[in-house]
């Protein structure tokens, strides 16, 4: 028999009663779960001490989130990005193909430039004409190639600064200037130094970043005269012995930055010994003298590998001994690894700018049968392989990379 509809009404009146309390009860059982769920995980992390859910950082950062100050929504921030030596030999060269285009040998890594406000690399070499590569000159499809991967300033104090003559050092900085860049501790003639006072001035976001760059010497050469001023070098010796230290010369230059007022004061050396993990007396001698004379960062590259960092966070003071080889023709172990370093620089809207932190992305120059040479993030490598990737490196990479990211660590973290 039909239910009126008097008592239909009564019905659907008792069942929606009946689902809005097992409702209400659902979601006190719901929040009494959640509650203890809450409980555990706040338990656990305060026992491991870790964030829940942060993906690992490509970067390998220096200091713990734990130690960071409070941020200062007012502060400009900024990121330096520098890389190591860009060695100029046949293998390079080669890399870019019969068009010398090398495009593809800095894609993987241009972004760790290029997303920085400003960025450095080391050339090591000329770029002065034929013949190339074993002449230890580039075409300048290469500088074109590194302005497109994001690099702004190219020191060139280093050992193949004359390495083609002064005519080959005036070429070098006439092709680099034309791709956009600026180079870093060289100069055509000594008027031009004495125009530049020996230092580069850059101001980013209204930050002014003052950038200075030495090297040891010139693989034995010495400036010819009425040139000494081309190349700033760190030693008076620096022909023969590397033993004394040239205080006027690098006190000269940094007392006319310091006229500047810049707001941070960057120094790229060439230094220490190829091949080699020490880090000199003389060269610790130099890192003190500079950082007496206002310089706020030291960034060293010669070695070919990767060397310890220190970073003084209270006076704001960095030094990386050698960032190691950008791009090589990585022939020599430990010479195929080396990192991209970043710096944090930050300035309160009413204090001075400090660097505030560091951190760096391990990169591999991969060389394999009959590919041309590349550079690449390690991490990104070894996860493109483990994941069986097209393209992927080959096996015996593979293991190279996962010996490199251990290596690195190491090195940077030496006592």
């Amino acid at each position: 028999m039909l239910s009126s509809p008097e008592e239909r009404r009564r019905l659907r009146h008792e069942k929606a009663k009946q689902r809005k309390t097992q409702q209400k009860k659902l979601l006190i059982r719901l929040g009494a779960a959640g509650a203890v769920l809450i409980f555990c995980l706040v338990l656990i992390l305060s026992l491991t001490g870790k964030k829940p859910d942060t993906p690992p950082d490509e970067n390998t950062a220096s200091t713990s989130d734990a130690t960071q100050p409070a941020v200062d929504p007012t502060a400009t921030v900024i990121h330096y990005a520098a890389a190591g030596d860009l060695n100029i030999n046949e293998a390079t060269v080669a890399a870019g193909g019969s068009g010398y285009n090398y495009t593809g040998a800095f894609l993987d890594v241009a972004h760790l430039l290029s997303d920085a406000d400003i960025a450095s690399v080391n050339f090591e070499g000329n770029l002065c004409g034929e013949p190339y590569g074993s002449s230890f000159s580039a075409p300048n499809s290469m500088a074109t190639a590194l302005q497109k991967a994001g690099v702004d300033l190219v020191q060139m104090a280093n050992s193949y600064s004359i390495n083609r003559g002064l005519s080959g050092l005036t070429a070098s900085i006439d092709a680099v200037r034309s791709a956009g860049m600026e180079p870093l501790g060289v100069y055509a003639s000594n008027a031009e130094f004495n125009q530049s006072k020996g230092y580069t001035i850059r101001t980013v976001k209204g930050i002014k970043l003052a950038f200075v760059a030495f090297t040891k010497g010139m693989d034995g050469m010495a400036l010819p005269p009425g040139s000494e001023k081309c190349v700033n070098v760190l030693y008076s010796d620096y022909d023969s012995a590397y033993q004394t230290i040239d205080r006027e010369k690098i006190t000269s230059i940094l007392t006319a930055v310091s006229k500047e007022k810049p707001d941070i004061v960057i120094a790229l050396l060439h230094w220490g010994s190829e091949f080699n993990n020490t880090i000199s007396k003389s060269q610790t001698d130099i890192a003190s003298l500079m950082f007496a004379n206002g310089v706020d960062a030291i960034i060293g590259t010669h070695s070919h590998y990767v060397q310890k960092m220190s970073f003084d966070a209270e006076k704001g003071q960095f030094v990386a001994y050698s960032l190691g080889d950008f791009f090589s023709n990585a022939q020599r172990a430990g010479s195929e690894y080396s990192v991209v370093l970043d710096l944090e620089i930050t300035k309160p809207a009413d204090g001075k700018a400090k660097i505030t932190g560091f951190s760096y992305t391990p990169i591999f120059t991969v060389s394999e049968l009959e590919q041309p040479l590349k550079v690449v993030r390690i991490n990104q490598a070894i996860t493109a392989y483990e994941d069986n990737y097209l393209q992927k490196v080959s096996q015996e990479t593979y293991d190279k990379m996962r010996y490199a990211l251990e290596r690195i660590e190491a090195r940077i973290n030496a006592e």
